[in-house]
């Protein structure tokens, strides 16, 4: 039987850990970072880029759009979301919840699924912990996540509590249903649970200890970097982990900032996704060591420094800050594709830093020298 994931070392001086998580295409070392590729690529970029230049170790797509377009039959048909985007790594798929429930006025809850209204076409469509299940085994990740409601914030005492409820019955069901329904291809996947609760204690220890019953290998932690204050994400990051066993892989969900990840890697969390550092690139927002940069003021236009010297890239280093600048300012699908690169890398080299300063003890220290770096607008 597969070891889904494995604890390799544990730092000295606080809960950052490194580990291995095992599946059929692949390890994937942790801390991780993966990039999310909503619609099957990641926004700018291709696969080669990905796996040759940034590094990616796996990457997600979204069973949401992946269901609208383009559509189960048709990567079913090419033999799964490998196949479909030539993609040999490992991949996990979100359940479409969140982009589900942020559809407020699109959408109804009840007890069966979410009845919502499609964002191309207005067709409307029927997501159940069942039939959830079935649309990703079809899709094919290596990892799927639960169905269940991602609650908004600021959100009711009473309004969090109904939704954790519901929630753990959606678990339920999803855990039956994934227990027993075959699987169309080669290789192992993984059902992954999700702890909810908003920014109530009580209820995020409540949905921890139902989600530990069932004993999965990994499990995720949903329904932060909402809005919350980053204190908030922060301490709930914090009493989570210190609830979940050593053994289990903790992922969570939507985070974030290039320092929201190391402040939660300290807090214990192995595995990160988030749509942030690949949208900021094309909006002009670049990620370096040394700082943040708005690559579209005025100030970069005749800078004709290296976008990011210390780059392993070779075109963040070759390029300008003045060139790059240009391109963006002018849309040019060239500046995103540079941006994106840069940006990925950078959340790739850093958390590939975190593992070698846990491994020597380091990483307490560090991350308190590198967050005052990196959090700068130069």
């Amino acid at each position: 039987m597969k070891k889904w994931f494995e604890l390799q070392h544990q730092d000295p001086n606080s809960k950052a850990r490194v580990g291995l998580i095992n599946t059929d295409h692949g390890q994937v070392l942790t801390p991780v970072f993966m990039p999310v590729g909503t619609l099957g690529s990641v926004k700018a970029i291709n696969q080669i880029q990905l796996d040759l230049e940034i590094g990616a170790q796996i990457i997600l797509g979204n069973t949401y759009h992946l269901y609208l377009r383009p559509g189960v039959d048709t990567v079913k048909s090419a033999g799964g979301l490998h196949n479909y985007i030539n993609w040999k790594r490992p991949m996990l798929t979100d359940s479409g919840g969140y982009q589900i429930f942020s559809l407020s006025a699109n959408r109804k809850i009840k007890e069966e699924g979410a009845v919502f209204t499609s964002h191309i076409d207005g067709s409307k469509h029927l997501f159940t912990p069942e039939n959830n299940i079935e649309i990703q085994r079809a899709i094919g990740a290596d990892f799927i996540m639960a169905f269940d409601e991602c609650t908004p914030y600021p959100c009711e005492y009473g309004y969090a509590k109904k939704s954790l409820d519901l929630t753990h019955r959606w678990l339920n069901r999803g855990i039956i249903k994934h227990q027993n329904t075959s699987f169309d291809y080669p290789y192992e996947q993984l059902f992954i649970p999700i702890i909810q609760g908003s920014v109530y204690a009580d209820l995020r220890k409540q949905s921890t200890q139902k989600i530990l019953e069932y004993e999965n290998p990994i499990v995720a932690i949903g329904g932060l970097s909402v809005g919350e204050p980053e204190q908030d994400l922060y301490a709930y990051t914090k009493q989570v982990c210190d609830i979940i066993p050593d053994t289990v892989g903790r992922y969570l969900m939507g985070v974030g900032t290039p320092w929201n990840l190391l402040e939660c890697i300290e807090r214990g969390i192995d595995m990160f996704d988030c749509v942030l550092p690949s949208r900021n690139a094309r909006h002009g927002l670049i990620y370096t060591p040394d700082g943040i940069i708005q690559i579209k003021n005025a100030k970069w236009k005749n800078d004709f420094t290296p976008l990011d010297n210390q780059s392993p890239l070779e075109s963040s280093r070759k390029y300008t800050k003045a060139y790059v600048n240009h391109l963006i300012r002018n849309n040019e699908m060239l500046g995103a594709q540079i941006a994106t690169l840069q940006n990925l890398s950078f959340y790739t080299e850093l958390m590939k830093q975190a593992r070698h300063h846990i491994i020597i003890g380091s990483f307490s220290k560090w991350k308190q020298n590198i967050i005052s770096s990196i959090t700068r607008r130069l």
